[in-house]
């Protein structure tokens, strides 16, 4: 079981690097994750861990995540491959669940995490994955505004169910994609506040599948 309060020792001990001779609160900790501190006492009181913070704050600093939660450095990664997955996170990419956002570039950090903080997670054959956020409330309760989602480039068949990022003349959406009897391609919304939108299907490109997430506060 992943405690808390031991993540959060280790985090002030990476804060404290650059804070050489000033002792590290928790209040110092909430401030690097971006959580207000009464929340984070809140959470540190219940053991309920943000995850999306934190992999945000380990690709900042360039820490390994699973250092963090497992104690497991990258060499011990190598005898238990299988239960690793190992990401691309693209921290300031953005795929929009309501206008489109920017296309996929080069600036991203290489992170390997264990499945055991992945929600939801299926499709699992592929453990080669790229991570983006959520921008907008179109797909909603599903997948919340600032949630991090899971990207299989593999699994581009729309035919199956599930949620896949497109890629169009305006930019990135995560929607879930159907193909009209007239050929058009329909990007639909889980919030029934987001009408669908039909494109050409000369004017998209299925970039992957959505196979698991982590919710942000």
């Amino acid at each position: 079981m992943v405690i808390l309060n031991e993540i959060i020792d280790k985090l002030k001990d990476v804060i404290s690097e650059s804070r050489i001779g000033k002792k590290v609160f928790d209040k110092d900790v909430a401030d690097a994750l971006g959580i207000p501190q009464a929340t984070f006492a809140t959470m540190k009181k219940r053991n309920s861990i943000p995850y999306a913070e934190i992999l945000e704050f380990c690709a900042i600093k360039k820490i390994s995540v699973n250092w963090l939660f497992f104690d497991q450095a990258v060499d011990m990664l190598k005898a238990e491959t299988e239960k690793f997955f190992q990401v691309r996170y693209f921290s300031e990419l953005r795929a929009s669940a309501g206008g489109g956002a920017d296309v996929f570039d080069e600036n991203y950090e290489s992170i390997s995490i264990d499945e055991k903080i992945m929600h939801n997670m299926v499709g699992m054959g592929n453990t080669e994955l790229e991570a983006i956020h959520v921008d907008g409330e179109s797909m909603e309760p599903t997948l919340q505004d600032g949630s991090i989602v899971f990207l299989d480039r593999t699994q581009t068949d729309i035919s199956k169910n599930g949620i896949f990022i497109a890629a169009t003349t305006s930019g990135l959406f995560i929607k879930r994609i159907q193909q009209r009897v007239d050929g058009m391609i329909e990007l639909i919304s889980d919030n029934s506040m987001y009408p669908a939108q039909a494109i050409s299907p000369d004017e998209v490109t299925i970039v992957g599948k959505v196979v698991g997430n982590i919710e942000s506060l």
